[in-house]
């Protein structure tokens, strides 16, 4: 059995993973979840890769799972964490060393989008209530982590699964596609669904999990 260390996007919390969590814990498998230090002003992107290092502690055979903005400390964690045996993206930004997540929209091509709506883009296929809770519940992220250079010299050397969601509405499936190959030189998998699998399709979503395995 696996321990899948579970790191949510920006704005998010660590509870945003507790439906796919019941799903893997009743599959035998051990689940870490933490709330990354988004309000820190203080905190930089390899802060946030240790506060999810400490919390694995001695835990081996890791699987790190990153969401949307996650994505961007996922190899870090792999990188300053030995018992990293898979890094899983799911809807994930992909950095290159150097870039500040900042400019990530920009380098990528990604453009402008407003944010009027965010059940509507990020939660569309989420049971109403709990979209709504998501959208109370969202964090400020300060922006040191934001801005800083990505701080790696090159990908870590762990193997690397991309997993997109064909009707997600804010990281659109064409431009993922595009952006994984170009980033990672690989073919992204796919599944249904919007950006948010872990609140949506949870049982899905660990089966895709439990298939990397």
């Amino acid at each position: 059995m696996a321990t899948f260390a579970l790191i949510h996007g920006g704005g998010g919390n660590g509870w945003h993973w507790r439906l796919l969590e019941a799903q893997l814990r009743s599959r035998g498998h051990e689940t870490v979840a933490v709330d990354l230090p988004l309000e820190d002003p203080d905190a930089g992107l390899l802060d946030y890769a240790d506060t999810v290092v400490r919390a694995l502690g001695s835990r081996d055979d890791v699987v790190v799972v990153a969401h949307s903005w996650g994505g961007v400390i996922g190899p870090l964690v792999c990188d300053r964490l030995p018992a990293a045996k898979l890094l899983v993206l799911v809807a994930a930004m992909v950095p290159v060393p150097g870039e500040p997540p900042a400019d990530w929209w920009a380098n990528t091509g990604f453009g402008m989008k407003d944010i009027d709506d965010e059940i509507a883009l990020f939660l569309q296929d989420v049971p109403p209530g709990l979209a709504a809770e998501v959208v109370s519940t969202g964090r400020e992220h300060k922006e040191k982590a934001l801005l800083e250079p990505w701080p790696l010299a090159a990908w870590p050397d762990v193997p690397t699964r991309f997993l997109l969601c064909r009707e997600d509405r804010w990281f659109e499936a064409a431009f993922m596609r595009r952006m994984v190959r170009e980033r990672l030189g690989v073919v992204p998998d796919e599944m249904d669904g919007g950006h948010s699998p872990m609140l949506s399709r949870p049982k899905d979503l660990a089966d895709r999990l439990e298939s990397y395995l």
